[in-house]
């Protein structure tokens, strides 16, 4: 059994691989959704990741797409007890940004299409510069009292506004971030570290990094001279482009080989294994994307293959 992982000052305890959702209504329907759901449950997985936004870039979508599958798949199985359910707000086009009105509203949508009376971790999707981070703190403070929100975090925020939010909520006694949200992988470091990680560390926060395989191009299937039927092809394809994609890959490769396991599990258990890092967060379309994931939790990598890959990253 797979041990559950505290999430910063929190009272959730999550599961090593957190799931991603923002494939559910889009490129997986609900059937292919509901597998997917299942086999991670059933591997122990607890902690799903989604937003009210997603999946609106899809053909036909306006948003909240994948909240609701998530809603239906927990309604079906009778497991909202067990589940953590982590969204976000301040994306969907009829909710953007983070005006304490938004905030308000968006949270009784993502309710509604979630089939529940609680969300247990509340992220601001991307920050919203124009509103003070006293009226955002204040926001989300009063759904945690409400009971509405057992937890809240932040996603795509600098350490500047992170810093200045954490102090006001420890200022008035108010539900401060417990967890950040920020895109980091082996091929994109330089956003998250140094002063963000820095400030995370010294704060005592969770890292749920996003975009952990750098959609889909830590898997190894980019290759010069290869061509991926995958709706992100075009970003992930960007990185063989440069020296840095193409040294990542042979080292991954190599690391790889030595434990005979899936390069995408490597790059997983790089992230898994940097400082304040709780659960890396990734997406599976179909049953069978879900195992080189979750092995994760068992892939233990040595101080030399760290270094390694770090070297080769940075």
């Amino acid at each position: 059994m797979t041990e559950l992982r505290k999430l910063g000052s929190s009272d959730l305890h999550v599961f090593p691989l957190s799931l991603g959702g923002n494939v559910f209504g889009w490129t997986a329907d609900e059937a292919q959704s509901f597998a997917v759901l299942d086999a991670y449950a059933a591997a122990g997985g607890n902690f799903i990741d989604t937003a009210d936004v997603y999946s609106v870039w899809g053909e036909g979508n306006k948003g909240g797409e994948s909240e609701t599958i998530l809603g239906d798949w927990m309604a079906a199985r009778g497991n909202r007890a067990e589940t953590l359910i982590a969204t976000k707000v301040g994306s969907h086009p009829a909710y953007k940004g983070l005006a304490a009105a938004t905030i308000k509203g968006g949270v009784e949508e993502s309710l509604r299409r979630l089939r529940t009376d609680y969300i247990d971790l509340y992220y601001t999707h991307y920050d919203d510069t124009s509103v003070p981070v006293e009226e955002i703190v204040t926001a989300l403070d009063a759904l945690v009292k409400e009971g509405k929100v057992r937890a809240v975090a932040a996603s795509n925020i600098s350490a500047e506004r992170l810093e200045a939010s954490l102090a006001f909520a420890k200022k008035e006694g108010l539900a401060a971030y417990v967890a950040l949200q920020p895109k980091y992988n082996l091929v994109s470091r330089d956003t998250y570290e140094g002063e963000l990680q820095d400030t995370v560390a010294r704060h005592g926060l969770s890292t749920v990094p996003y975009s952990a395989l750098a959609s889909g191009f830590l898997t190894g299937k980019y290759r010069p001279g290869t061509t991926v039927d995958s709706a992100r092809a075009g970003g992930a394809g960007e990185h063989l482009k440069t020296e840095r994609g193409v040294r990542v890959l042979a080292a991954l490769d190599r690391v790889a080989q030595a434990h005979g396991t899936k390069i995408s599990t490597v790059a997983l258990a790089w992230l898994a294994a940097q400082p304040t890092v709780v659960a890396p967060l990734a997406s599976a379309r179909t049953v069978e994307q879900l195992p080189a994931l979750l092995a994760v939790t068992e892939l233990e990598l040595t101080a030399q293959e760290l270094t390694e890959l770090g070297e080769a990253s940075a």
